[in-house]
């Protein structure tokens, strides 16, 4: 696991031990990255299921002009401030919250990244509270990554684009207007 492009690109992150945790791959990390070409750059980004950090950190790479990391395992946590002190950016913060906590505090984003644990709800709680709460900015996206196709609606939001690399799916949302 590598940040793949901008100010910190080739650097290697430290990654989880055994397999309970799966980091988004770099080959989906890259075509993710290409489809919200010229969205980080300035962009207030909440890594919402952050893990190691991945998404984020190559948010910041590439420009992003705020990251906030949330995750609620307390390894999770450790392995991201281990990969986030090699990279030379303070325009971060870290929470150690439940996801609803996160989502309710009145932030709103540009970029949210939505990587739950797979056999959770938790991502689809996610955006119907990011919906609800109005927490996606206008002209913003959030980015929700599964095992599966999404399937449903989700009041104040609307999928715009759905990929898929392998067992991975992205399903891509903006504000409904």
């Amino acid at each position: 696991m590598r940040i793949i492009s901008g100010k910190y690109r080739g650097m290697k992150l430290c990654e989880f031990s055994g397999g309970e945790v799966r980091p988004t791959a770099d080959r989906v990390k890259e075509s993710v990255f290409n489809i919200l070409y010229g969205r980080v750059a300035g962009a207030a980004v909440l890594d919402l299921f952050c893990g190691s950090g991945n998404l984020g950190l190559e948010c910041l790479s590439r420009g992003a002009a705020s990251v906030h990391f949330n995750d609620l395992s307390a390894d999770s946590i450790a392995i991201l401030k281990k990969n986030a002190a090699r990279v030379k950016d303070e325009n971060y913060a870290v929470t150690n919250y439940d996801f609803t906590r996160c989502l309710g505090g009145g932030n709103k984003y540009d970029l949210i990244f939505i990587d739950p644990p797979y056999r959770s709800q938790a991502g689809v709680e996610a955006l119907m509270l990011i919906g609800k709460n109005g927490v996606l900015k206008d002209g913003g996206v959030a980015v929700f990554e599964r095992d599966e196709p999404f399937v449903g609606a989700i009041a104040g939001l609307k999928v715009v684009d759905e990929r898929k690399y392998g067992r991975v799916h992205i399903t891509f949302f903006e504000v409904d207007k």
